[in-house]
């Protein structure tokens, strides 16, 4: 088990499957691996927790966590106990967005993705 210590930056973006929108939650540590993905239908809290709590379940807990300003996330860190851990910011998060890139010329390659 590969253990991340440091940042991890969190992000979801829409993808289209099957004809239909869908949120696409990531995880990426400080070196840009992509830790955890998963795919919902909405972009709530409750999707929010089921996210982190599958990632920590996984990699265990990180030393802070860079988001944009969603405020899923706030609410299900300070549920978690892990509000003082969460980092916002201008630019904080551009390594989850620059992870999304490949993502997406991959899906414009296929002409959108055919299921979950």
């Amino acid at each position: 088990m590969r253990i991340s210590r440091w940042r991890w930056h969190l992000d979801e973006i829409f993808v289209r499957i099957n004809g239909e929108w869908h949120y696409l939650w990531r995880a990426i540590d400080h070196e840009g691996e992509v830790l955890e993905s998963f795919v919902t239908k909405t972009r709530d809290k409750k999707a929010a927790l089921k996210f982190l709590r599958k990632a920590m379940r996984k990699h265990g807990w990180p030393d802070t966590l860079a988001t944009h300003k969603l405020r899923s996330y706030g609410a299900v860190l300070k549920e978690l106990g892990a509000g003082d851990r969460q980092e916002t910011g201008r630019w904080l998060n551009n390594r989850a967005e620059n992870s999304h890139l490949p993502l997406r010329r991959r899906e414009r390659a296929m002409l959108r993705f055919r299921r979950m």
